[in-house]
């Protein structure tokens, strides 16, 4: 049986899939998340998978990638962090708890500000340089909730105790040494990273009713339009107006499908936020799904742009 083809063949599937199953155990049979051992122990308790998750991610980040890809990542990560979190204040400044359209300044902000790493690896080896391949090891820094939780509690709209943020950040932190010194260690986390994803995600699915992914259908496919179409023309922008060809930009508009882990990581430093994140939940994980459908049209529409310009370009230097 192809299983894992199968999954794949789903945008984010490896993430979305868990999650969905989880959210049905949880609704049609939740007795059986409480039978207790290691099913009720990997049901109920994802964050710490998560933790795990987080060292091999950082793992896999190179910090001695070449200056230009350290350019197109800090341009492209600055970009959308910055669209993410003015667009979370508006909303929370304006339309407070209830948000806009029912979308909550936590879920523009986990959902705007993150970026699907393996769609953008393979959106730019396809369409993009070596160079933009690269800034992947910068993009990877702002997924996940720690610069989410940055947002939210320098804006006041929550509170996220000093020493609560570095347990939650130091995860990455020794991932990022452990892969920096050794190359060994780098390539083994890292590869056991992606196996975390369904498992986690499948402990996330297990807090969610799928009563909540209902009502939340609508507004998580508008969160992922509005992601990749202000996100996208941004990012395109300042990609281009800092050198480059616009492919890395279209290649970041995506949400991460460990965006979907943000609200609940937030809620449990702040859990004041809790009821906000369970709504939130269901919204990214749609959000993930719409952008992993459109970013991969948007980036071949630019690139295929770009291919007009230059053979227009040679026209012009014939005549």
């Amino acid at each position: 049986m192809k299983i894992k083809a199968t999954i794949e063949k789903i945008p984010g599937g490896m993430m979305v899939i868990p999650l969905i199953l989880g959210a049905i155990i949880k609704t049609f049979f939740p007795g059986f998340l409480k039978i207790g051992g290691f099913t009720t122990a990997i049901a109920a308790n994802p964050l710490a998978i998560l933790g795990v998750f987080l060292v091999c991610m950082g793992a896999g980040m190179d910090i001695k990638a070449a200056p230009k890809a350290l350019k197109i990542g800090f341009v492209q990560t600055l970009t959308k962090y910055g669209v993410a979190v003015i667009i979370g204040l508006l909303v929370s400044h304006f339309f407070g708890d209830k948000g806009l359209w029912g979308i909550s300044a936590l879920a523009f902000i986990a959902a705007m500000s993150s970026t699907n790493g393996g769609l953008y690896t393979a959106l730019t080896a396809e369409f993009g340089t070596k160079e933009e391949v690269g800034a992947i090891a910068v993009l990877s820094i702002k997924d996940g909730p720690f610069l989410t939780m940055i947002a939210l509690g320098t804006a006041g709209l929550a509170s996220i105790p000093f020493m609560t943020l570095v347990g939650v950040i130091l995860p990455l932190v020794v991932g990022v040494v452990l892969g920096s010194l050794d190359t060994d260690m780098r390539s083994f986390l890292s590869k056991a990273g992606m196996v975390m994803i369904p498992f986690f995600a499948f402990g996330l699915g297990c807090g969610i009713n799928l009563e909540t992914i209902y009502l939340a259908g609508f507004s998580g496919i508008l969160l992922g339009l509005i992601t990749v179409a202000i996100c996208g023309f941004f990012t395109i922008l300042t990609d281009i107006l800092s050198g480059g060809t616009g492919v890395a930009g279209a290649a970041n508009a995506s949400a991460a499908g460990n965006a979907v882990a943000t609200p609940a990581a937030v809620a449990m430093v702040d859990p004041s936020l809790a009821a906000t994140a369970a709504v939130a939940t269901p919204q990214v994980a749609a959000a993930v799904i719409t952008t992993a459908l459109l970013v991969p049209v948007l980036t071949a529409f630019i690139a295929k742009r770009n291919k007009r310009k230059i053979k227009l370009s040679q026209i012009e230097e014939v005549k």
